[in-house]
């Protein structure tokens, strides 16, 4: 099996023979990201630290999204939307609404969470079993909605 980092670098070089100036940067920018990472840890990333810094490269270009909508900025949303497209691709499949339920019903069981109050607890369990499948916002909603 490749590595993330392996597969971002063949990427980057298919990028490069492509010409394709928004795949390049943005791949350029997830490697940086992912080097820092690395730095910052000072040992090899392992799946999770990986996944966790491609979150934060998916959150950032969706926050930037929401705010040049706001200021009006159509051609920067086009093009921040392509780069979230890239940066999507090397993320696990995404948990569907339907899986998602399902999940946090389980979960729901398993801690015996018996109302509102109970919402800490079923996200604590929750979230190790998500990461990097499912964004927080929506299991905290789906999580509200079980145990309402």
């Amino acid at each position: 099996m490749v590595s993330l980092l392996e597969q971002i670098t063949a990427d980057l070089k298919d990028a490069m023979k492509e010409r394709d100036q928004i795949k390049l940067n943005t791949v350029r920018l997830i490697k940086s990201a992912l080097m820092n990472e690395q730095i910052k840890v000072e040992h090899e990333l392992n799946a999770d630290e990986e996944l966790t810094v491609l979150n934060r490269e998916k959150k950032q270009r969706e926050e930037s999204i929401a705010e040049y909508t706001k200021g009006g900025r159509t051609d920067l949303v086009e093009e921040t939307k392509k780069e979230l497209a890239i940066v999507t691709n090397y993320l696990p499949q995404q948990l569907s609404a339907a899986e998602l339920a399902k999940l946090v019903a389980t979960t729901i069981t398993a801690v015996g969470a018996q109302g509102k109050s109970d919402f800490g607890k079923v996200m604590q369990a929750l979230m190790p079993k998500i990461k990097g499948k499912a964004d927080g916002k929506a299991a905290a909603k789906a999580v509200q909605d079980q145990l309402s």
